[in-house]
């Protein structure tokens, strides 16, 4: 892929904004990488995704155009790498990653073929809609920050600021005008709230459809003890009138289940090696920025 002069420009300053690349990352760590490096982190991500199909237009985008139905073990892997090259690779393999996702945004457009929620028959989307742009987002930070601190460890209110703020510089990269992002946890958690009591979100049978995808894909019965840890945060992380409006059920055993694999997570961790906690893409990241320091 040949990436323009004036690409590279903006992706460079893109990831500086974001701190995914500091240069002085002995002195400033940034928690965009404390995060993502962690192999357990996309366990929230079944979470973020229900909630983004939860708005009746990201939805219609995701079932009407996406490959999701066809494979979510697939889907799932090529948003892993994309996250990975993104907060861990070098600014050219970053950019042909952006620049594939906003190919990919190119072709996800129409209109509602019924109403969905408040949202008449003929409404339009688009993949490159700001404003859906944000939602999303808001759900896989908001899903990060809470599975980190439940499996992994405790963050600090500037750390949780600090990874807002990093995320926030993305906005570049997907074409989202600038200032559109939440830069601190207060103004993600006011966003969050803010669109819950909007009326926009809203579990149409479309998201229901989806949904089983998610939380019981058709995988080989000896790795569904393995989703069966996934669908402890996927469901239980879930607001409850989100879980509801799923239809998905939650009692007691489950909460308690959740909370002791979480426990068991925190526990061990500290005790695990590099090798085996940290995805390997985060090592090399590390010895790059090492030896250009």
């Amino acid at each position: 892929m040949v990436i323009s002069g004036n690409w590279n420009v903006t992706m460079r300053r893109a990831l500086r904004n974001l701190a995914l690349k500091p240069s002085d990352a002995a002195d400033t760590p940034s928690v965009t990488w404390k995060l993502h490096r962690e192999i357990l982190l996309p366990m929230g991500w079944g979470r973020a995704v229900l909630l983004q199909i939860a708005h009746p237009l990201v939805a219609a985008g995701v079932g009407e155009h996406s490959s999701f139905r066809n494979g979510w073990a697939g889907r799932l892997y090529r948003t892993l790498e994309a996250m990975l090259k993104m907060t861990f690779g070098t600014p050219e393999e970053s950019a042909s990653v952006a620049q594939s996702i906003n190919a990919a945004h190119d072709r996800v457009n129409g209109r509602l073929s019924e109403a969905a929620g408040g949202f008449p028959a003929g409404t339009r989307y688009s993949a490159h809609d700001p404003h859906l742009l944000r939602w999303v987002h808001g759900t896989l930070v908001d899903s990060c920050l809470l599975l980190y601190e439940l499996y992994v460890g405790s963050l600090t209110l500037e750390e949780k600021d600090r990874y807002c703020a990093e995320a926030s510089g993305i906005e570049p990269l997907l074409r989202i005008p600038k200032g559109y992002l939440p830069r601190s946890v207060a103004e993600l958690q006011s966003y969050m709230d803010a669109m819950f009591q909007s009326g926009e979100i809203v579990v149409t049978d479309m998201a229901r459809d989806l949904a089983r995808d998610i939380v019981a894909p058709s995988v080989p019965s000896v790795v569904r003890p393995m989703f069966w840890g996934l669908r402890l945060p996927t469901i239980g992380l879930l607001p409850p009138s989100i879980r509801k409006a799923y239809g998905f059920s939650w009692s007691a055993l489950d909460e308690a289940a959740l909370r002791s694999t979480a426990r068991l997570s925190r526990t061990l961790l500290p005790l695990t090696p590099s090798l085996l906690r940290h995805w390997p893409h985060a090592r090399t990241a590390r010895r790059r920025t090492e030896r250009a320091s």
